[in-house]
């Protein structure tokens, strides 16, 4: 202890200037717009490589599972390839292949990017993901993201060099198109922000049969997913008293507490319906 106060009293000026100085810049910092924004961008790119690299760390001590979950991936790609070129003609295929592979003449309607998870949130209202992928300007907005395990994530709302962010389905305003597997009813999913993997399927009749353990896909209504995709499984059914519908509760099943690899999503389709709905609003203007 007696150190310590020898130290602070041989140093005393060098420590008042120091903190003179970091009041300072605190000063400028907080009243100056510009020296704010600057700072701003200056702390973003710092906060982004030092998260990168604690990424890269944590990924090194995850190897093995990351390797086996890829075995599993592996195997489900090479069965799905082998039913498309056996089995052309069937309405089983997910995903067709670009070149031609039978008389048909059928193409390739959606295409998997593998990505690299920097950074995840699940203990807020806003839940975002923050993906990288080695080449940039092949990820941009719009492109639906889904786990190793081909379960649905969320959807890409802003893009920078080869980083992209992802609404995740924990998010308040994530409101994507899900239906029950059984019955074929379609619902909206919405996120209440309490229960981390537990999300909920609105807007189904209660004329549906749905009960404990049922599976919730994506129903295809947009270009976004393909249809089929897992979402999750139902752990409870609410039957609202002032409605004519069921509140479902389900888990997801992806598992967003343990992210690592994901795949973007990109569909030939989705250019061209945006296009024509831009023509449409203009028109409606």
């Amino acid at each position: 202890m007696r150190n310590i106060f020898l130290f602070i009293r041989r140093h005393l000026n060098f420590i008042f200037f120091l903190f003179l100085q970091g009041l300072s810049i605190y000063f400028i910092v907080h009243y100056s717009k510009y020296h704010q924004a600057a700072f701003g961008n200056i702390s973003n790119r710092l906060t982004g490589k030092v998260n990168d690299q604690y990424s890269r760390i944590n990924n090194y001590f995850h190897l093995k599972r990351v390797n086996d979950s890829l075995v599993k991936a592996n195997e489900r790609l090479y069965n799905k390839l082998r039913s498309d070129y056996q089995l052309p003609d069937t309405a089983s295929r997910l995903v067709v292949d670009s070149i031609r592979v039978d008389s048909i003449l059928q193409y390739k309607k959606f295409s998997y990017l593998s990505a690299r998870v920097v950074s995840n949130s699940v203990s807020t209202q806003n839940n975002f993901i923050v993906i990288t992928r080695d080449k940039p300007g092949e990820l941009h907005n719009g492109m639906g993201v889904v786990d190793q395990g081909n379960a649905v994530i969320g959807i890409i709302t802003d893009v920078s060099g080869n980083y992209a962010v992802v609404m995740s389905l924990l998010h308040k305003d994530s409101h994507l198109s899900g239906k029950l597997l059984k019955g074929g009813e379609t619902g909206t999913l919405n996120w209440d922000g309490k229960e981390p993997n537990i999300i909920t399927l609105s807007n189904i009749p209660k004329s549906a049969r749905v009960a404990k353990g049922d599976t919730i896909i994506t129903s295809g209504f947009s270009t976004t997913f393909p249809r089929g995709m897992m979402i999750g499984t139902v752990t409870e059914v609410l039957a609202e008293k002032s409605t004519s519908y069921f509140r479902i509760k389900f888990k997801t099943s992806a598992d967003f507490n343990n992210l690592q690899h994901v795949y973007a999503i990109e569909s030939t389709e989705q250019a061209p319906v945006n296009k024509i709905l831009e023509q449409i609003k203009q028109q409606q203007h």
